[in-house]
């Protein structure tokens, strides 16, 4: 059978006969015990040892506790430990001050060791506690993530639609989505969104709209219908104040025509393979705010080989550096340009790497579809 680790306790006390109290009694009890003579020590050992709670003297030469627990909460390695101080103040002031600092209780000295042993018992059972509700709900925000990538179409599973994607989510719910649709055999739907908001509600929203492009997105509707059937079932089932910015592309291989439907989204890139790139400005609301949106349509002829370049606002809108994704979307031209020379599926990835250095990143979710006719 495997051993069962002893929980660990750290006691840092200026003075020995204390910590003797406290190691004996704890010690017989099952517990591992570290002691440390001063503060400095106290915070070596817990870096090093990572003990499972923290019994702080108050008052000591050198660091004080106060000072002590400032600097363990300010650690990432240490901040987690549950400390309690043992103490011989019982003014308020100073105990609402431990309070403030990170504390979770009080000894009062002088102590018995069966109260240090009952308060150690409690203290751990509610850190055990609080690090189960953390795990488990991390392991469900995990899931969310998963199975919110697993909806997202990967360009192996669609190789006519010839297209490469970057998705990136910031946090474990993402608020931008894409999707491709296989309208006929010569007709691709492609469509980039950007939800307001980046909660879990907002990643379950995912699967909704997911299926009311799969049920609108068809030979029946023109790009604009299928985007009015899709805003007025976002319009019943979104909760108040949520929306969507969105771009729409609709590609007819067989008449060789682009049209693209914007939503509220940034402008989609065109790079043509004769000619310089430009911006497809068209104007429209965005989606499940109104019954009377109106979405601007935009319809270009192809030609084989030309790329489209379509992206949330996380690419090109910064607010450190204040650039709305205008002014963003511009700057980018050249840099479409200069990725004619990879293939569309690599070009998004060598966008990313070209626009965000390793030390930096991005300050939002970030999907870029490089499409190819």
């Amino acid at each position: 059978m495997e051993k069962i680790q002893p929980y660990t306790v750290l006691a840092v006390d200026d003075n020995l006969l204390n910590l003797k109290m406290i190691e004996k009694s704890l010690s017989r009890e099952g517990y591992r015990i570290f002691i440390a003579g001063n503060g400095s020590e106290g915070r070596t050992i817990a870096r090093e040892k990572h003990p499972d709670l923290i019994l702080l003297d108050i008052e000591m030469p050198g660091e004080n506790g106060f000072e002590v627990i400032k600097k363990l909460k300010e650690d990432a390695v240490t901040n987690p430990i549950p400390v309690i101080f043992l103490t011989g103040i019982s003014d308020v002031n100073a105990k609402i001050k431990g309070f403030d600092l990170g504390a979770v209780d009080y000894i009062t000295k002088p102590f018995h060791p069966l109260e240090v042993l009952a308060r150690v018992r409690i203290h751990l059972k509610l850190s055990i506690a609080t690090n189960s509700l953390i795990q488990n709900q991390a392991a469900k925000l995990l899931q969310v993530a998963q199975a919110q990538s697993a909806m997202l179409p990967v360009p192996e599973n669609y190789p006519a639609a010839r297209f490469g994607v970057y998705y990136k989510s910031l946090q474990e719910a993402g608020g931008d989505f894409y999707d491709i649709l296989d309208i006929s055999d010569h007709i691709t739907g492609y469509f980039v969104a950007d939800f307001s908001g980046h909660d879990i509600k907002t990643s379950y929203l995912t699967a909704s709209v997911k299926a009311l492009l799969a049920q609108n997105c068809t030979p029946l509707y023109s790009p604009r219908e299928s985007m009015k059937m899709v805003n007025a079932v976002l319009r019943e089932i979104l909760p108040g104040g949520k929306y969507l910015t969105a771009c729409y592309l609709h590609m007819n291989r067989s008449t060789m025509t682009m049209t693209l439907v914007n939503a509220g989204h940034p402008p989609a890139a065109c790079l043509p393979v004769q000619g310089a790139p430009f911006l497809v400005k068209s104007h429209g609301d965005v989606l499940g705010m109104f019954s009377d949106a109106h979405f601007g349509v935009t319809r270009i002829k192809v030609s084989k080989g030309d790329r489209f370049f379509v992206y949330s606002d996380g690419l090109v809108e910064s607010v450190g550096r204040k650039t709305n994704w205008i002014a963003g979307a511009r700057k980018l031209l050249p840099v479409f340009k200069e990725l004619q020379q990879f293939s569309c599926t690599e070009a998004p990835g060598r966008l990313i790497r070209q626009l965000f250095a390793e030390n930096s990143s991005p300050e939002d979710d970030i999907v870029v579809l490089c499409i190819e006719v």
